[in-house]
């Protein structure tokens, strides 16, 4: 990791755990990414951010920047790190207490419920460590594609639950009741209405979170 990103990784979390008591008031966050930028466990926060940069630098390969939707944003942390020619930044985001917190620190933001986001518009749809949470994630798949412009790029993330990912949360002491389902099936179930174009997995290659992305067949 590159010094700048360091640099942004450590601004960023001082001004998280200045905000949000996130295992204070831990199940008003737990389903946000807060506790895991904010973990006293420093490789574990890391790994966290580490997921956003790579996530835009596919993003960068692969497509011409312009309008961008974050789904299940939690904070916002993403538009931290986009290019400033990725705008404007719209996001999907129910958690109340994130929605807020979000238009505190990015007041451009543009806030949409998922139905409500225009259809054939964004550039890049973010779904990052989001659909795992859903039970309906194949049906959620289709709409998000429906709202990338003909030569738009979904970017999906989520952990693998494998072995390795499994001992990191044990010793982060983080639960995952409220996962539905893993990245594996994520990525088959985008196949139906998508094809993927690259992958890549965090940290450092090592397979704790994979990334890939899609366009529309």
């Amino acid at each position: 990791m590159n010094l700048t990103r360091f640099r942004h990784i450590r601004a960023r979390r001082r001004a998280l755990k200045q905000s949000i008591d996130a295992f204070g008031a831990f199940e008003t966050w737990e389903e946000t990414c807060v506790p895991s930028y904010v973990h006293p466990n420093r490789a574990a926060a890391y790994v966290a951010w580490m997921r956003l940069f790579a996530s835009v630098d596919l993003a960068g390969r692969h497509t011409r920047w312009g309008p961008v939707l974050d789904f299940g944003a939690s904070v916002g942390e993403l538009a931290h790190v986009l290019p400033s020619q990725a705008h404007p930044y719209a996001f999907v985001e129910q958690e109340e207490p994130a929605v807020a917190q979000l238009l505190e620190n990015v007041p451009h933001a543009e806030r949409y419920t998922l139905e409500a986001a225009p259809e054939n518009h964004f550039s890049v749809v973010f779904a990052l460590d989001a659909l795992e949470h859903n039970e309906d994630y194949a049906e959620l798949l289709e709409v998000l594609a429906t709202k990338l412009r003909p030569d738009g790029l979904l970017i999906v993330s989520g952990p693998t639950e494998n072995a390795l990912y499994k001992l990191g949360r044990a010793i982060a002491r983080f639960d995952s009741h409220y996962h539905e389902t893993d990245i594996h099936a994520i990525e088959r179930a985008a196949q139906r209405t998508l094809r993927m174009v690259d992958v890549t997995t965090v940290p450092f290659g090592v397979p704790l979170f994979r990334i890939s992305a899609w366009k529309r067949k």
